[in-house]
């Protein structure tokens, strides 16, 4: 700690569920006490439909008596004791990020520019694309960029050339920054909640091609973008962050285009950032996003 800051590398997040008893907050907050953490975050939330206990809290390790590499053995007892189900994360842990890209390049350069800036506490690793439009993009920033075409019988070859490449790199997540193409089942599973979508709507609604100009035909007043995590059912996994804009019959499809970019743009940062900073609980096909 240097002037009353903490140092935010040097941070452990919990999160856990577990049905809800009396005790879990002052058995967790216990644990951190005895061994001289500091709490600097911590939040919870109970789900009175299923009576699921949900927690959040994060401590600083400054001081903290049982090496990094030990804490999860140590409390280890406290989440059997409840049946949590549990991680603990390190902030010292810069997660290794791919990004796939299709032609679209308004996410890829905000996810870039943003983690330039620091703003997401990450290494974007490589940008893989099914086209070579984007790599002028991925050369100015200084990133590898990977052509994994997929054609009508290749689609398996391709996805199997493309989960070698993230092996090989330990990437830790995927985001798909409107890249065009459905991920089969087996790249979907070897990711499990580790791969982030933004799609141009509040889901389902508009889905195939041309969202903007359906929208437009159908006069609506918002237009909203969606992020999920990605999973086998196509559009349907667990959502993160959403956003709408309003639409007025002044705005032409070319309005809705630029006013639904910008949200893309917001709306998939803002689920990346939360990811990046271990604030998002799954339950079931939901989540609980801790702010």
């Amino acid at each position: 700690m240097m002037n009353g800051v903490t140092n935010p590398a040097n941070r452990a997040v919990l999160l856990l569920s577990c049905p809800d008893v009396r005790g879990i907050v002052a058995e967790v907050s216990h644990f951190i006490f005895a061994y001289n953490g500091n709490i600097l975050y911590s939040d919870q939330h109970t789900d009175s439909e299923t009576d699921t206990f949900f927690m959040r809290v994060e401590w600083d390790l400054e001081g903290f008596r049982i090496a990094r590499d030990r804490i999860r053995a140590a409390f280890e007892p406290i989440a059997e004791k409840f049946s949590m189900d549990w991680r603990i994360e390190f902030s010292a842990h810069i997660p290794r990020i791919a990004i796939f890209v299709s032609r679209l390049d308004h996410c890829l350069y905000d996810l870039l520019l943003r983690a330039r800036e620091g703003e997401l506490p990450c290494e974007i690793v490589m940008i893989v694309s099914n086209h070579d439009a984007l790599a002028p993009v991925a050369q100015y920033f200084g990133v590898p960029f990977h052509v994994v075409p997929v054609g009508a019988g290749t689609k398996d070859a391709a996805e199997a050339g493309a989960l070698e490449l993230l092996r090989e790199q330990g990437i830790d997540l995927v985001i798909l920054a409107r890249y065009m193409q459905v991920l089969g089942d087996a790249f979907v599973r070897e990711f499990r909640n580790r791969i982030i979508n933004i799609h141009h709507s509040f889901l389902p609604a508009f889905v195939g091609a041309k969202p903007y100009h359906q929208a437009f035909e159908r006069g609506v007043k918002i237009i909203g973008a969606t992020s999920h995590y990605v999973t086998p059912e196509l559009d349907q996994g667990p959502i993160i962050e959403q956003d709408v804009v309003r639409i007025s019959h002044r705005d032409a499809v070319s309005d809705l285009v630029r006013k639904g970019k910008n949200l893309e743009k917001i709306v998939l940062s803002r689920a990346v950032r939360l990811h990046l900073e271990y604030r998002i609980l799954i339950f079931g096909n939901k989540t609980v996003v801790f702010g």
